[in-house]
């Protein structure tokens, strides 16, 4: 079963708010209309779903582990989605597989999965020297990708009863977090991130990730926000997996095979079109966007002397196959259970 084709009643009583809930105007109960528009959609918007005390807590975090993480252990990975300017405009280039613009794939890349890690922005370097130009605070693209079971801050703001009573009423049976990060959008550097489904980069079959995306500052037109092919869910086939290359060296982007399923069961699928346009999606500190693993979404570079902090996890359903060749692979104990 996977959250396209069932939905879960839940009635309020049996919903017990944890202490560090981030929630304070409601439980994650979402409405019949507020599905409604996901379906739709495959995008939407809940705003002030964490309180202030919350954000706060959860950006004053993310600067301390900038600020403190060292740099003379760190190979100084940089960070690439592999998307260039004239990528993914329209369905058939939707999976960011660009051969001119590689996507990081070493070790330190690939063994993130169970750990904390900082990933740098290629425009933190000089072009000539190859050194780093900027702070080190200001020079970091993400941190990730073990956030969510790693950090007491970031654990108790993802594996709580908010989140599991939203991924119950999205019809999930077993949702497993697999991978949690810090997005910073740093000021002036912040790299552009082309459109992209994020099934193609944690791929289950048939698929089934949803994403939790929630502002920890504002996120606007200028730093760079967040913009969606409105329905491109229901268009938009997960046509290629990005994972391991076999040889051990690196990552790629393959096809998901004859054999692979493309959307996720019971999805109403519609005709593809030419050309998508995207919706501005501006939101305030504190709000939580959830995005369905088929939807196109993007972002532009942040050429703003502001920041644009955001943390965001993946959801995927636990009964849906999900197998070695992925790039991010289960720690030992495997992904962690949303639902106790």
């Amino acid at each position: 079963m996977t959250p396209s084709s069932t939905r879960s009643k839940v009635s309020k009583s049996a919903i017990s708010m944890a202490p560090n809930s981030p929630d304070v105007n409601n439980q994650g109960l979402l409405t019949d209309e507020q599905l409604q528009s996901y379906d739709q959609n495959g995008s939407l918007i809940i705003p002030n779903a964490l309180s202030a005390s919350t954000t706060a807590a959860l950006l004053r975090e993310a600067q301390h582990m900038l600020s403190t993480f060292p740099l003379s252990s760190h190979p100084m990975t940089k960070f690439s989605t592999g998307a260039s300017d004239d990528d993914n405009n329209n369905n058939s280039s939707s999976s960011s597989n660009s051969s001119k613009n590689p996507h990081v794939g070493d070790a330190y890349f690939l063994t993130s999965g169970d750990k904390i890690r900082f990933f740098f922005e290629e425009d933190a370097f000089d072009p000539t020297t190859g050194a780093l130009r900027l702070p080190k605070h200001r020079a970091i693209n993400k941190i990730g990708h073990y956030l969510h079971e790693l950090n007491p801050t970031f654990r108790s703001s993802t594996l709580n009863p908010y989140h599991a009573t939203i991924a119950r009423r999205l019809g999930f049976r077993d949702p497993r977090v697999l991978q949690s990060m810090v997005i910073c959008k740093q000021p002036a550097i912040g790299g552009k991130v082309g459109a992209h489904p994020d099934s193609t980069f944690l791929y289950t079959d048939p698929p089934s990730a949803v994403g939790f995306w929630i502002a920890l500052e504002d996120a606007t037109a200028e730093n760079g926000c967040l913009s969606f092919a409105k329905g491109s869910h229901r268009r938009t086939p997960v046509r290629s997996r990005f994972v391991r290359k076999e040889d051990g060296g690196g990552v790629e982007f393959v096809d998901v095979g004859a054999d692979g399923a493309r959307f996720p069961a019971g999805l109403e699928v519609e005709r593809n079109q030419e050309q998508e346009t995207y919706t501005m999606g501006e939101v305030k500190a504190g709000t939580l966007v959830l995005i369905h693993g088929n939807l196109l979404h993007q972002s532009q570079k942040n050429l703003s002397e502001k920041s644009r902090f955001i943390y965001t996890f993946h959801v995927i359903e636990g009964e849906n196959k999900y197998d070695e060749r992925n790039w991010l692979q289960p720690p030992e104990k495997g992904f962690s259970k949303l639902y106790p």
